[in-house]
């Protein structure tokens, strides 16, 4: 693998970087987590106006046709300023579950749509409603931006997936408090009547693809948890040659420098794991699923340990609302849950070199 960016990659990475820094601004997170969606309409517009959303779909369906490499990049984009939008959601496993399990009509359907900006959430990660003789019924929990999305994917207990419009007869979306509130979840019930224009393949035959989907994905989340750990470590470096203590800036105690240099090696091993997480996902080899399974495990636990540093760092000023400390600490623990716990990818990593080895 070639781990040396290009500088296309370099430029998309910096493209991302420059809009969101400016239009996910401090005052526009802090308005989306004071909000009642947790959701930026206009942010999640722009974006997918620069093509964003398309990033990693074909450019036959009207995307940029790139791949996960370019995906991670801006990814840890996104997660450096917690943009509250359902770009995850939208243009990585919606768009992921379309190309594994879709027919060449479904592809044509649905990933220009999700190009020009439709928002998708995945439904099925954590809970699945049951489909049997035509009919889905049941609740799937924990949704991601479920109540603000245009279209839903479900993964069903059968390894069905269906393609629900919001506005589909028999759904009911109740969206919930969230200890993340720039990544809000809804619970989802469903007593919708299912047609075959509405599976993506098979009924029951989409066990690969969702598999697949949810692998690249936890692979992929891996990217934006580092960026918000490069987040949490720029401001505690920021805050460490500005705060004055004993008369000397706090950044100059030993205790200080060692508890920053922790950060930034977890950091550091984090993008690696991540990016080659990404480069593992673009050669779509055998070292796919370990690769991922690995960069979530680690990446996870590294998240929550910096992000809670940033806080210590930071004093009591780091434990106020009014800091965006809280906020990092709160995404590092709810990306820890979704698409899998550290536990369960090691665990699946196990398995994968149990197998490997027997």
């Amino acid at each position: 693998m070639d781990f040396a960016l290009s500088d296309d990659q370099r430029a998309i990475q910096e493209a991302a970087r420059d809009f969101l820094t400016d239009a996910a601004n401090p005052d526009v997170i802090r308005a989306a987590v004071e909000g009642t969606t947790g959701f930026d309409e206009s942010l999640w517009s722009s974006f997918a106006e620069m093509g964003f959303a398309g990033l990693m779909i074909p450019e036959g369906f009207g995307g940029l046709g790139l791949g996960a490499v370019e995906m991670a990049l801006v990814l840890e984009e996104t997660g450096r300023v917690l943009a509250p939008v359902p770009f995850f959601e939208s243009a990585v496993l919606a768009v992921q579950a379309v190309l594994a399990a879709g027919s060449e009509e479904q592809k044509a359907a649905l990933l220009p749509r999700l190009a020009s900006g439709t928002r998708a959430s995945f439904a099925g990660a954590a809970s699945r409603p049951t489909l049997s003789n035509g009919k889905l019924t049941g609740t799937a929990q924990f949704v991601t931006f479920g109540h603000v999305a245009q279209l839903i994917i479900v993964a069903t207990a059968d390894d069905s997936l269906v393609i629900l419009e919001a506005d589909t007869s028999g759904l009911a979306i109740e969206a919930l408090p969230a200890l993340d509130r720039t990544r809000r979840f809804a619970t989802l019930t469903f007593n919708c009547a299912v047609t075959d224009a509405m599976l993506l393949g098979a009924p029951g035959s989409a066990r690969a693809a969702i598999e697949r989907t949810l692998t690249i994905g936890a692979g992929l989340l891996a990217a934006e948890q580092t960026g918000g750990m490069q987040y949490s470590l720029d401001a505690t470096v920021d805050y460490a040659k500005q705060r004055v203590q004993f008369g000397r800036l706090i950044g100059s105690f030993q205790a200080y420098k060692h508890m920053l240099a922790d950060m930034m090696l977890l950091t550091e091993a984090s993008r690696s794991a991540a990016y080659y997480a990404a480069a593992a996902i673009d050669e779509d080899g055998e070292e796919l699923a370990e690769a991922a399974h690995a960069a979530r495990a680690y990446v996870s636990d590294a998240y929550c340990s910096v992000t809670g540093d940033a806080i210590q760092l930071h004093g009591g000023i780091g434990f106020t609302w009014e800091h965006h400390a809280h906020l990092y600490f709160k995404r590092a623990r709810a990306s820890a849950s979704w698409l899998g716990t550290p536990d369960q990818h090691r665990e699946a990593l196990a398995q994968i070199i149990m197998k490997d080895a027997a």
